[in-house]
């Protein structure tokens, strides 16, 4: 299990995070998608895990509402998946929202993504529900994890 080095990049280098998205994720999208969905979201959060100075994942999250964090995208490139890379970004995505006050997290993960469910609850988050996402025709597994909770 490698150990990635986690950066935090700003809003000039979404680029990279666009690059791997469309090498991991169908359809693809242009720069132009995430800068929508981040539009006046509050405490923004971009995360890049490289190995030898290679991105090999990355993170998108931002303020859901006054106490939660929104873990909105997480990706791995397809050769470093089951390398603990995305267990990595969770943990530090995690940290950050608690050095920020953040009493949970929050994320939703498609049912049919197996390997990230499992991950989500061997990380101590607790399912919340579940719902439709109608572009998909999916449904999401939604998840919740409080910070603050001493870990089994």
């Amino acid at each position: 299990m490698p150990n990635s080095k986690i950066d935090i990049i700003g809003p000039g280098e979404l680029s990279l995070i666009v690059d791997m998205y469309n090498q991991i994720f169908q359809p693809t999208h242009e720069p132009a998608f995430f800068e929508r969905r981040l539009q006046g979201r509050h405490n923004q959060l971009r995360l890049v895990a490289s190995i030898d100075d290679n991105p090999v994942g990355f993170f998108i999250g931002y303020e859901l509402k006054p106490n939660v964090y929104y873990e909105w995208l997480y990706g791995i490139l397809p050769d470093m998946r089951r390398a603990s890379i995305g267990s990595q970004l969770v943990d530090a995505a995690n940290a950050w929202a608690t050095e920020h006050d953040y009493e949970y997290t929050r994320m939703e993960c498609h049912n049919q993504h197996r390997p990230m469910l499992h991950m989500a609850i061997a990380r101590g988050y607790d399912i919340q529900g579940m719902r439709y996402e109608p572009d998909r025709h999916a449904n999401l597994v939604i998840f919740e994890k409080p910070l603050h909770r001493d870990q089994d």
